[in-house]
């Protein structure tokens, strides 16, 4: 496994393993898969990616196992959320994985790279989390994040519940 931290030329990849993984991991829960179709074409172009891939506060990371790209993560710097009363905070946007390569620990890989960034750049990292995501929030309680908070997210006519986390740095 290798990972590497992504630049705007990785725009593609990261934009399809995006769809992807959250379709994988959401695409279920969409009654009318037209809101799925627009919020991937929205949320996940490769044009959006690549702005957000210059971003100075967004750093992304991608996962190879054998040259495959098989999982990305996200790190936003200068998050703050409404569920802490703090000012400097990371967010661990996202980490995900393509489900043929779920058991090879390539999340946990990903995590620690992230997290070791970004012990020098906050004090705390926070997180949301869908609730039903029960594999997700095990294993962010098991890297040592505690709940703090939920709150709800709405993609065209689907409404999601969200737990918001947080782990401390120091």
């Amino acid at each position: 496994m290798e990972i590497s931290r992504a630049t705007p030329s990785d725009a593609t990849i990261i934009a399809l393993l995006a769809r992807i993984t959250f379709t994988e991991t959401f695409g279920h829960y969409f009654e009318d898969k037209s809101d799925l179709e627009n919020y991937l074409d929205h949320t996940f172009n490769v044009k959006k990616l690549k702005s957000s891939l210059t971003n100075p506060n967004n750093l992304y990371w991608l996962a190879y196992l054998d040259e495959l790209p098989v999982g990305y993560a996200k790190l936003k710097l200068n998050s703050p959320s409404s569920f802490l009363n703090e000012s400097e905070l990371c967010q661990l946007q996202k980490i995900y994985v393509l489900k043929d390569f779920l058991s090879k620990k390539i999340g946990l890989a990903l995590q620690n790279v992230l997290l070791e960034e970004a012990k020098s750049k906050a004090p705390k990292i926070w997180l949301s989390v869908l609730k039903e995501n029960v594999r997700a929030i095990r294993f962010y309680e098991k890297n040592g994040f505690e709940k703090i908070g939920d709150h709800d997210f709405q993609i065209g006519k689907e409404h999601f519940e969200f737990q918001a986390m947080v782990k401390s740095l120091q």
